[in-house]
């Protein structure tokens, strides 16, 4: 069974919903686990261990929560070279600007060399059921990724 790990932070709960709709996407792909956890509960070895990964943030002055900015910072020496081709999503929830977050992660995630699965999602402030709907739609492209 493929798993799909969705990793995020959270502080207003906007991220998380998005975490949740985005799970829903992945468990419409029969055959595939999805894990979802906070930033500060994941380990290097929750990311060895799945096939494909989703990344949420809030924006913080333009920019990724600094939780998740540390947890890439601790995880890539550990991880350099071992995830190389895992599929990954990432989005963002902001107020002002999602661009430059979502950047900010995709280019971590390439310098981790993980294969974009489809563009990212990026809501301002309290997700719609649309909005919702776009998660859910980036989590089932990943999960059709990782079941393959």
């Amino acid at each position: 069974m493929a798993k799909v790990l969705i990793i995020y932070h959270s502080r207003t709960g906007n991220t998380e919903e998005m975490a949740k709709a985005v799970a829903e996407g992945v468990e419409s792909i029969e055959g595939v686990e999805v894990i979802q956890k906070k930033v500060a509960e994941v380990s290097v070895d929750d990311l060895l261990g799945c096939d494909a990964v989703a990344f949420g943030s809030p924006t913080n002055f333009n920019y990724m929560a600094g939780a998740l900015k540390e947890f890439f910072d601790q995880s890539f020496p550990k991880m350099r070279g071992k995830v190389t081709g895992k599929p990954y999503v990432a989005f963002v929830n902001f107020m002002y600007s999602g661009k430059e977050a979502l950047d900010a992660i995709e280019n971590i995630c390439n310098a981790f060399e993980l294969k974009k699965a489809t563009d990212g999602a990026t809501i301002k402030g309290l997700p719609s059921p649309e909005a919702l709907t776009k998660c859910w739609d980036i989590g089932n492209k990943l999960a059709k990724m990782a079941a393959k």
